[in-house]
């Protein structure tokens, strides 16, 4: 492979044949200059992607420790997660990574209203997104928040292979929020977010919601239907008022049976809501 223009002391473009592809080494860049040979033993990542072009332009745009730091938490998803992620994660994390950074040095926290979600729904990528806020904090001697870990946990969990993208990621996980604010206001309770309880009622909205997307659909007995009306009313008027918030606000429509399974979780919260009020 020759060497086609440096980007930083390790990262450069390279002539791969008829290919023009971006290698990644630590030093790589040392004492070389263009038309130089890359020996294959030097490259420790080696990318042939349609955003290139983006690709160089982030690599000269920010700093290199903000990319070398960035390929680390990457290269640590990859192994937690036992799989290869998308190769775009390598524009977007680092992008999001580097701005982060600046404005972590700025003093300018940005919240992340859909962090208790984030931490139920997408566990393991938020557990990633936490090594990855110590591991900046360690690094750079800056202290980044927690809203941080759930940024990077939506991008680490929309480049999964099938996971579909940001929008739709971060919309699902919006309306998931709506919907525990609602249940919440409706029932006056506060939630716990190591409640089993309110992680599976979480989980299962994710599911409801994404069985109407691919036409999925859950099945109850009308007889257990009736039997969960009649013993949990509070519980399934609250389901009620879930089924009202999709309909109208996010035009999303419930089959009535899945209001049955919705009033067991919350009846599920409602009740370890109540216990734990007593102690």
């Amino acid at each position: 492979m020759k060497i086609k223009k440096i980007l930083n002391n390790n990262a450069v473009v390279v002539e791969d044949g008829q290919t023009e592809k971006i290698a990644i080494g630590t030093g790589i860049a040392f004492n070389k200059r263009r038309n130089d040979i890359v020996k294959t033993q030097e490259v420790e990542k080696l990318f042939v992607m349609e955003e290139t072009d983006k690709l160089q332009q982030l690599i000269l745009r920010i700093p290199e420790e903000h990319f070398e730091i960035s390929e680390e938490i990457i290269s640590y998803a990859e192994e937690k997660l036992g799989m290869k992620l998308s190769d775009h994660i390598h524009i977007v994390l680092t992008d999001h990574l580097s701005f982060a950074i600046e404005r972590e040095r700025e003093g300018i926290h940005l919240q992340n209203k859909l962090l208790q979600e984030i931490k139920v729904l997408y566990k393991n990528e938020f557990e990633i997104g936490m090594w990855a806020i110590h591991h900046i904090a360690e690094r750079f001697q800056i202290e980044i928040p927690i809203d941080e870990a759930g940024y990077i946990a939506l991008h680490i969990h929309t480049a999964k292979p099938q996971s579909g993208n940001m929008k739709e990621t971060v919309r699902q996980t919006a309306i998931i929020s709506d919907l525990i604010q609602t249940i919440t206001e409706y029932l006056d309770i506060t939630i716990d977010d190591d409640d089993i309880s309110y992680q599976r009622l979480i989980t299962h909205l994710r599911h409801s919601i994404s069985r109407v997307k691919h036409f999925n659909l859950h099945t109850m007995d009308e007889e257990m239907l009736e039997m969960i009306k009649k013993k949990f009313p509070t519980s399934y008027q609250c389901s009620k008022k879930v089924v009202q918030v999709l309909i109208n606000t996010y035009e999303i429509e419930l089959q009535e049976c899945e209001l049955g399974y919705i009033s067991l979780h919350i009846e599920r919260l409602k009740q370890r809501w109540s216990i734990e009020e007593k102690i």
